[in-house]
């Protein structure tokens, strides 16, 4: 039997899906086309129902970390357009204060443990999240991505 959700929870995936797809395809115009963004860029295009789904299945509070395709699930979980937008141009006003680029984006206040650059680098580092949350004593659920 099919799990049936709201029209409300549609809308929320389609329009979150749908700025994630905005974000990447502008953001992949300034760094082909244009040669705004320096150094190395990797899309989320096509992974947008990934993220879209995991915000739905978690709370707020419950961290986030992945690897180098970090841009729709740091925009998921809050960080703002512009912030992300200025991560890539290496701005101070950026989701790493500009020092991070594509592949790490990061957000404490919205639980978003960054995009590293190094693969399989999330496995560990989430896994000790996991573990300070259970120190904590919260019910907090780490979900840590790697493709």
């Amino acid at each position: 039997m099919a799990t049936k959700f709201s029209k409300e929870t549609y809308l929320y995936w389609y329009e979150l899906m749908q700025l994630i797809r905005q974000f990447e395809q502008m953001a992949e115009e300034k760094y082909k086309m244009e040669g705004k963004i320096r150094g190395f860029f990797h899309a989320y295009i096509g992974q947008e129902a990934i993220a879209a789904g995991c915000m739905t299945a978690s709370r707020p509070d419950d961290p986030f970390i992945t690897g180098y395709r970090d841009h729709g699930l740091a925009l998921s979980k809050g960080i703002s357009a512009n912030a992300c937008m200025a991560e890539l141009y290496g701005k101070s006003t950026g989701a790493a204060k500009g020092k991070g680029g594509s592949m790490h984006f990061f957000g404490v206040n919205v639980k978003f443990f960054g995009g590293h650059g190094i693969v399989g680098a999330q496995i560990g580092t989430g896994a000790g999240l996991a573990f300070a949350e259970k120190y904590k004593g919260t019910d907090n659920a780490v979900l840590t991505f790697f493709w």
